[in-house]
């Protein structure tokens, strides 16, 4: 059974950092690109950046370019998002997905970002 569990979001400052980390069970990790997606309020999921199985080749949306980072440790099954200078725009349900930027699959519960003074 896939399953992945989300964590580290939270309450942060504009301009602020998080971290957040998915944890994968159920299927082979290393072989699939993995994408973070999320859902704003009010809104659909919007894809905002994925990475091959061996973490060489990544890709993002173009909002937050420059100030996230997708990386990946395969002996963990874990995939992460370094979140950095973030804005309000960034407030969203963030989840972690199995697929790329066109066909992905959201199997979690998802985490709380939230940014605001």
């Amino acid at each position: 059974e896939v399953q992945v569990v989300e964590s580290g979001g939270g309450l942060v400052q504009p301009g602020g950092s998080l971290r957040l980390s998915c944890a994968a069970s159920g299927f082979s990790f290393s072989l699939y690109t993995m994408s973070w997606v999320r859902q704003a309020p009010g809104k659909g999921l919007e894809w905002v950046s994925s990475s091959t199985g061996d973490g060489l080749r990544t890709a993002y949306v173009d909002s937050v370019k420059g100030r996230f980072t997708i990386f990946r440790d395969n002996a963990k099954n874990t995939l992460y998002l370094q979140m950095n200078s973030l804005k309000p725009e960034d407030t969203a349900v963030y989840h972690c997905a199995k697929g790329d930027s066109n066909n992905y699959d959201v199997d979690g519960q998802g985490t709380q970002v939230t940014v605001s003074s």
